[in-house]
């Protein structure tokens, strides 16, 4: 160990003697690495931002669960006869043996028309539920649909803070409160206002108004909220259980979906990228391992006498093969290092530029998994490119060495 480290210090001793030599023979590597730095962070950073984005827009912790109505044979989409399909019952019971903290949401939608005090009709989507809450509303005023509206089938709903508003502007949330609402010929009465991050117009209604034959023709879909995203894997199985005991074979025409495959698919293109910029970088990092066997064969040129009175005293192959890696390491340390400066600059230069141009709240991130590559690409390029002119200088004779001085 103590050889290693002697060794090192005399590396770095030798690198000082020709700086300017040293650092204009390892520009590749700077540069190399400097590129390698600044293309890793910002796709960290843009995997980042498409993570935060997935997050955002699609839960991670939720499954939903479809019909398929249609299937296909010999390349022809053909209708399923008998396909199984949710309704409130059937919902309860997944709802009444998944653990406790899951939250679940039923939905069937319906558009159509609506008339409130005969006034001029409207276009509106119903949204039937079946369950006291709701993922995406928030209550404005009024009480949400209670478990006794499902299970007395109460012709209570809720409206869009929209809808109020393209009814009556000027009307207060609190003045809706027990207005009827015809949708279909149905009366409906308003139990409460709801904000819905949507310009549609919409009522929410008890799923239990909706007949079987409604359910039939136009299955619900079904949503699973997991406490957390480790343990969606698992609610998935006991889902995929469940279903197929309560529908057994014909559990098939279900889809029981995760969105961890979004996450999957953005993961795996941006390990493309990083392996094809990598693989372009490679070639500035290579044309810089070129410049330190470089620097170290001239090295073994200009110390050949040294090198001859060093075997002379004792030294053997194994202590000059140690003596020139660690100079190689120390040039490509010192390369990386200044690659590492020079990558951190590039992307807080290009950082405000892309911001510029895209709009987006975007960062540059540096992980350590950047560090890691880093620091392995210096150690490999120390040693693949040092190995020979080690080599080299070990074969050397003593006896000639010393003679050529």
């Amino acid at each position: 160990m103590l050889k290693i480290v002697h060794a090192f210090k005399t590396a770095f001793h030798d690198t000082r003697k020709n700086l300017l030599h040293t650092l204009l023979s390892i520009l590749g590597i700077v540069i190399g690495v400097g590129a390698l730095v600044s293309i890793l962070s910002l796709i960290d950073g843009m995997e980042q931002y498409a993570h935060q984005q997935i997050s955002r827009t699609t839960s991670l912790e939720s499954i939903s669960v479809s019909t398929n109505t249609t299937k296909r044979v010999d390349n022809v989409i053909v209708s399923i006869e008998d396909y199984p399909y949710f309704n409130y019952s059937k919902f309860s019971q997944l709802m009444d043996e998944l653990p406790g903290e899951c939250e679940g949401y039923i939905k069937y939608e319906e558009s159509g028309f609506i008339q409130v005090n005969d006034s001029t009709d409207r276009g509106i989507l119903l949204s039937a539920i079946g369950s006291t809450q709701h993922e995406r509303v928030t209550q404005l005023s009024g009480v949400f649909i209670s478990k006794e509206d499902l299970e007395n089938k109460s012709p209570n709903i809720l409206i869009s803070k929209e809808l109020a508003v393209a009814l009556d502007e000027g009307r207060d949330m609190e003045d809706w409160l027990g207005k009827e609402l015809v949708f279909k010929q149905d009366t409906f009465r308003i139990k409460g206002v709801v904000d819905v991050p949507s310009e549609r117009l919409e009522i929410f209604a008890p799923i239990t108004l909706i007949t079987e034959e409604k359910l039939k023709n136009t299955p619900p879909s079904v949503m699973i909220l997991a406490p957390t995203v480790e343990e969606v894997a698992t609610l998935k199985e006991e889902i995929l259980a469940h279903l197929k005991t309560e529908f057994g074979s014909r559990a098939e025409n279900l889809r029981v979906i995760t969105n961890e495959f979004r996450v999957e698919q953005a993961n795996q293109g941006f390990l493309v990228f990083r392996i094809v910029m990598g693989l372009i970088v490679g070639i500035s990092v290579l044309v810089g391992g070129i410049g330190v066997m470089n620097v170290l064969l001239i090295s073994v040129t200009e110390r050949t006498s040294e090198i001859g009175v060093r075997k002379a005293v004792g030294a053997k192959r194994r202590d000059i093969i140690i003596q020139f890696l660690s100079e190689s390491l120390s040039v490509s340390f010192i390369g990386s290092f200044l690659g590492v400066i020079l990558g951190v600059l590039f992307t807080l230069a290009a950082v405000p530029i892309i911001k510029h141009f895209t709009k987006m709240p975007f960062q540059a991130a540096y992980t350590v998994d950047t560090l890691l590559i880093i620091s392995t690409v210096s150690i490999l390029v120390g040693i693949v490119f040092g190995t020979y002119p080690a080599m080299k200088a070990s074969k050397l004779d003593p006896v000639e060495a010393i003679r050529r001085e």
